[in-house]
């Protein structure tokens, strides 16, 4: 079992196909070893799973959550993309949160923190990245977060 597979199996986490772009995009452009992926949300089974915004009506504790959910529906559409060859990852280059929040919120980060400890616990100094969390004051479905990844890829 591959290093990578056997950290998700120990936090208990299993990787499904990832969620299908819900309209006329797709999940991943890629741009010769670049590739950008299109935001992703704390969503199951293809469907919105958690609600809300923060600052209003989740605790930053859910937001953190709602985001690792969000990491793992990255990771998903990473194992799609790849075959389910990590070797091909060289690395995370990039993470842009956007956290819907009221205008006194101010936890941001803390909440994407939830995509970046996941990235780092799972994929070790390959998922170390540079990262912008921005608040918003609305978001598809009522979801509290959407997430997009740059990645590197190793041809």
């Amino acid at each position: 079992m591959n290093e990578i597979e056997k950290k998700l199996q120990d936090l208990g986490i299993t990787l499904d196909a990832g969620p299908d772009p819900m309209a006329n995009y797709v999940s991943v452009q890629k741009a010769g070893d670049i590739w950008f992926f299109s935001g992703a949300g704390p969503f199951e089974n293809g469907k919105p799973a958690v609600f809300g915004r923060l600052g209003e009506n989740m605790t930053t504790a859910e937001g953190y959550d709602a985001a690792r959910l969000a990491a793992i529906n990255l990771l998903a559409i990473l194992k799609r993309e790849l075959g389910g060859d990590w070797n091909r990852l060289e690395q995370v280059v990039k993470i842009q949160g956007f956290v819907n929040s009221t205008p006194d919120y101010f936890e941001q980060p803390t909440v994407i923190n939830g995509v970046s400890d996941l990235l780092v616990e799972v994929l070790g100094d390959r998922g170390r990245h540079a990262r912008t969390a921005v608040g918003t004051n609305v978001l598809p479905f009522r979801i509290p977060l959407e997430v997009e990844m740059i990645i590197k890829v190793k041809y």
